[in-house]
């Protein structure tokens, strides 16, 4: 018997739970927190620019010509970049969120959730689609996902962990970031399917790649390259890098 196509972005979701438990089998560290800032940078930069962007590429190619498909995808990775720098300055100040959960870090820490939130949410909605178009395209597309979802759930939780002093908080948070694949499908099917076009979905990705790769690169990879722990935090981005594309390999 098939499984459903909720069924199965259910479970790809819920990867990124075990990556969140294999998370809270060390203790966090300063050592710690710099590779897992590198990983989670590697793991940003990968998707967005491995992932992402050849798919927007291709299918906004199918429409426009090169110079205006350029133009359309640029303008959507620099919306993001400004929705991720608006974020940022939205949220509490570091000393504000340090005197709440005693680290320096929350910031970036609820900066990278937010953002590995939002890419989930339309991964949920493109796994329920090619679910219910194919089943057998649905079943590779989850495991697909769910691959590539162990690490993004590490990335969550080691920096959660570290700033919260609490692996079980950093596995939650892995968890209930993954959640929001399921929740996107949800949303797909029973509120807003009309509005949910292959090309809607192809620029909510843009927007995405554009939100994580402001991510990294302001605020993961300065965090990892810190020179008291500059090598765990290259070791992480290039450990990010090589595991999110096998994920996407496997694609």
């Amino acid at each position: 018997m098939q499984a459903s196509p909720i069924v199965l972005t259910t479970l790809a979701g819920l990867s990124t739970g075990l990556g969140g438990a294999l998370a809270a089998l060390a203790k966090p560290s300063e050592t710690m927190l710099a590779a897992s800032a590198g990983f989670a940078g590697g793991v940003m930069l990968t998707a967005s620019l491995a992932d992402l962007m050849p798919e927007a590429l291709e299918f906004y190619s199918g429409y426009l010509q090169p110079l205006p498909c350029g133009g359309a995808i640029i303008t959507l990775l620099a919306l993001g970049m400004l929705t991720a720098g608006l974020l940022g300055r939205l949220l509490p100040e570091e000393t504000e969120l340090a005197a709440k959960y005693g680290q320096n870090t929350a910031r970036t820490t609820l900066i990278t959730g937010t953002a590995l939130l939002l890419h989930n949410f339309p991964e949920g909605v493109l796994t329920l689609f090619a679910g219910t178009a194919d089943p057998a395209l649905g079943l590779r597309t989850a495991l697909a996902i769910a691959l590539h979802n162990i690490p993004e759930g590490l990335a969550v939780a080691v920096p959660f962990a570290y700033a919260t002093n609490s692996r079980a908080k950093g596995a939650l948070a892995a968890l209930v970031s993954g959640l929001a694949e399921p929740a996107g499908a949800l949303v797909a099917l029973f509120l807003f399917r009309s509005l949910f076009t292959p090309g809607f979905l192809t620029g909510t990705m843009v927007l995405v790649a554009g939100i994580m790769i402001w991510v990294a690169l302001a605020q993961l990879l300065p965090t990892a390259f810190v020179p008291a722990h500059r090598l765990p935090g290259i070791l992480g981005a290039a450990a990010g890098c090589l595991l999110m594309l096998l994920g996407i390999a496997a694609l």
